[in-house]
């Protein structure tokens, strides 16, 4: 299937010029493959003789067979006042053995004055050189001309002269790069399609997000002509980053009715989106669009009643379409619809005018007008709600504990006793932590492994602290959130007390008991 818009990835070169962003060689091959597998047309790799790690992926990449994508390697153009079949720049691109070459070149005369101090006709034959010498070597040429819409803006005949000049010698696509991120969609249309009136080849169009614009733009570029475009996954990026694929690929496909990727695939989206996010060992967004964990999370009685009756009133697409899901949140916003249907979702059937459903609707805004937050805790909330319709005991209580943290030397030791009764038998047990919480929550796993075995794969996650009623200083009441998994899922807990120690405690008793639940 020929795509009506090419996607370029840049995520391994671009993308990795974050802050806080950094691939080994194995990551970048890891992501390409997965975007290979996703059906991206282009994979740029890096800059070969940049460093060690891009030429080994590169090395590694040619050893590779490709379903999808084609990879590309990064480079610039000749250096001033060198031939260009002596450029070492030259060569170290050819060693690479990609069958694509992205080659980037100034448009701006601000530029080629202050940065390259060279004349503009030599910036044109540096152009020229560069494309025409990688085009008899077989490769297929893809230009980028930096800073393109500045220069344009400035210069409108020398942009021009060296986007010619990249056709003139047999560039393949020329991709005109807002590299400042500076500026509005009007403008990139008005560019784009100035320059689509000039030229015959192929454009692309790459866009950065300063102005929190770099999907507008890019978007703006396709609707002015443009047949590719270049982002990276998440927004990766110099500064701000750059135009975000997970958001521009569904607005492609499923807005603007351009053909990219089979739906199939687009149902991988988020799948795409939470991997190269693991890999770069950055916490997912959960507020990206199409992808987050909030993209369609509804919480408003009245949206959630209207979602139950007609998904659509709601939520501009299905969440399936793009591997995303519906969830419904519960607060003391909520609605009788609200726990129903998490209810249900969290497994538990409900009738509408039950007794139940009224008792768990006002437990919960008591007890979130008392402090507790459920959205962020369903763990917590399912262990309400088969409080109120099961009345059952919990498997365990804990009968009593103690935290101490006394100072031997210069270390600072945190030491937690947790005595806890089981099906009538009462197991005390002592361990030492980090600090008064990690102290406590050993203590308790140690004491309840015993009873039950499958509690050793049950993990602290992540904690965290929040002061309700900071006016009262050290005495404010505190809310514990705390997430847990068991290496296959994630489920959050809470506590609420004056005292942060037992409102960790209340947080952590859940997570082991939901754990129990669960099973």
């Amino acid at each position: 299937m020929k795509p009506d818009i090419e996607i370029y990835d840049t995520t391994l070169r671009d993308g990795s010029q974050g802050e806080g962003i950094n691939f080994s060689a194995l990551d970048k091959l890891r992501i390409a493959e997965k975007l290979d597998e996703f059906g991206v047309h282009y994979v740029e790799g890096g800059w070969p003789g940049s460093n060690p790690k891009d030429m080994e992926f590169f090395k590694q990449a040619a050893r590779r067979k490709w379903k999808n994508a084609q990879i590309a390697a990064f480079s610039m153009t000749r250096r001033k006042g060198m031939a260009v079949e002596q450029d070492d720049l030259m060569r170290q691109i050819l060693e690479a053995r990609t069958p694509v070459v992205t080659i980037v070149g100034k448009t701006w005369l601000l530029h080629v004055h202050e940065v390259l101090r060279a004349k503009p006709e030599e910036n044109l034959a540096m152009i020229g050189d560069t494309i025409r010498y990688l085009g008899d070597q077989g490769k297929q040429v893809i230009y980028d001309a930096e800073h393109a819409f500045d220069g344009y803006k400035d210069e409108p005949e020398y942009a021009l002269a060296t986007w010619q000049a990249a056709e003139k010698a047999g560039a393949d696509c020329i991709v005109l790069c807002d590299t400042n991120g500076g500026c509005l969609p009007d403008e990139i249309t008005n560019i784009v399609r100035a320059a689509k009136g000039k030229l015959n080849v192929r454009l692309g169009i790459h866009t950065h997000n300063d102005c929190g614009l770099g999907v507008a733009n890019g978007l703006a570029g396709v609707a002015a002509g443009a047949g590719q475009i270049q982002g990276t996954i998440n927004g990766y990026g110099e500064r701000t980053g750059n135009c975000n694929l997970i958001t521009v690929l569904p607005l492609l496909q499923l807005k603007m009715d351009r053909r990219v990727l089979s739906a199939r695939t687009m149902t991988k989206l988020k799948e795409l989106s939470e991997f190269v996010d693991e890999i770069a060992n950055v916490r997912h967004d959960p507020r990206q669009p199409w992808v987050g964990a909030t993209a369609f999370a509804h919480k408003g009685g009245m949206h959630v009643h209207a979602i139950d009756r007609v998904a659509r009133s709601y939520e501009h697409i299905s969440p399936e379409t793009v591997g995303n899901y519906r969830r419904v949140l519960v607060s003391d916003m909520s609605g009788r619809t609200n726990i129903l249907m998490k209810a249900a979702e969290l497994g538990f059937k409900l009738q509408p005018d039950a007794p139940e459903t009224r008792a768990i609707t006002v437990e919960v805004k008591r007890l979130e007008g008392a402090g507790y937050e459920y959205e962020a805790a369903e763990g917590s909330l399912a262990l309400l709600i088969r409080k109120v319709i099961k009345h059952q005991e919990p498997p365990f209580k804990v009968e009593g504990y103690h935290v101490s943290i006394r100072r031997d030397r210069s270390i600072s030791v945190c030491q937690a006793s947790v005595k806890v009764l089981v099906g009538g038998v009462t197991e005390h047990t002592i361990a030492e932590g980090d600090g008064p919480v990690n102290a406590l929550d050993g203590a308790l796993r140690a004491a309840l492994v015993k009873f039950f075995p499958q509690l050793k794969k049950v993990q602290l996650e992540d904690y965290k602290v929040r002061i309700l009623d900071s006016a009262t200083g050290t005495g404010a009441r505190t809310r514990v959130l705390i997430e847990t998994t068991d290496g296959k899922e994630q489920w959050g807990t809470v506590g609420v007390h004056d005292n942060i120690i037992e409102a960790s405690l209340q947080a952590l008793v859940d997570s082991m008991e939901y754990a129990l639940m669960k099973k």
